[in-house]
């Protein structure tokens, strides 16, 4: 895990990701945009750390080799990630392939405009079937790369939720995600502060129940599913749904 040096007021990035031998699937793709799949335990982005290397942009840029299953996948040069998806956080994604895509893409983020749903298996049954979490988070400089709640200095932050099931052996509930606020680690620090914590979350989990969900082959990676992207096609104006089915 990464540190924060008080001394410095710098971030020491020795975290080292692990392999990552899942591929990201194009999903669609035009002259302006792709949206791809990208498996959990893949970074977004390379990291500061040179070992780093290996992330959905570097794979985009470098394409992808052909695997005994797997056609190979071209190299996009010019692309572009307008938003990210967290390591352990598999799903949907758009990519920018020029310029002028990528800053419409960007736009659309900045202005709000880009509507995401998460699909998330938490801990415990949830007891309401839909409601809203509003907790400002502010950085835990402190515990980086960890955010936490803090009415003081934190920034608003809000998501809606859904429950889809209530499932048994252990208790766990598969909830419908929608972010109205797009803030870093936004929903598994409200699902902690909801009492619900995300399965398969090493930040904001107890050890206990990580060990004992690993033990039952419940939770071997992040509970955490990008389902669904709502966004405006940057060249054709056209309303464009992306969708990945769930994979847990």
């Amino acid at each position: 895990m990464s540190k924060f040096d008080s001394s410095t007021s710098e971030i020491i990035d020795n975290f080292l990701a692990p392999e990552c031998l899942a591929r990201v699937e194009i999903l669609y793709q035009d002259d302006d945009i792709l949206l791809i799949n990208k498996p959990s335990g893949l970074l977004s982005l390379s990291g500061k750390n040179l070992l780093n290397w290996d992330s959905v942009h570097y794979r985009l840029v470098n394409g992808q080799a052909a695997s005994q299953t797997q056609k190979a996948t071209p190299a996009f040069v010019d692309a572009k990630l307008p938003h990210r998806l967290d390591l352990g956080t598999s799903g949907i994604m758009v990519v920018g392939l020029n310029s002028a895509a990528s800053k419409s893409l960007n736009k659309q983020f900045q202005a709000r405009t880009v509507q995401k749903r998460y699909l998330a298996m938490l801990a415990g049954w949830v007891k309401t079937e839909s409601g809203q979490i509003s907790a400002p988070i502010a950085k835990d400089k402190s515990l980086f790369p960890r955010v936490k709640i803090c009415y003081d200095t934190g920034k608003s932050a809000t998501s809606d939720y859904q429950v889809i099931s209530r499932l048994d052996n252990p208790p766990r509930t598969l909830v419908q995600y929608t972010p109205i606020t797009g803030r870093t680690h936004q929903l598994r620090i409200h699902s902690l502060e909801f009492g619900y914590p995300i399965l398969g979350c090493d930040l904001y989990n107890s050890t206990e129940l990580s060990n004992n969900l690993k033990a039952n082959d419940i939770s071997q990676r992040l509970m955490l599913h990008a389902s669904d992207i709502y966004l405006t096609h940057p060249t054709t104006g056209e309303p464009i749904h992306g969708h990945s089915p769930n994979p847990f």
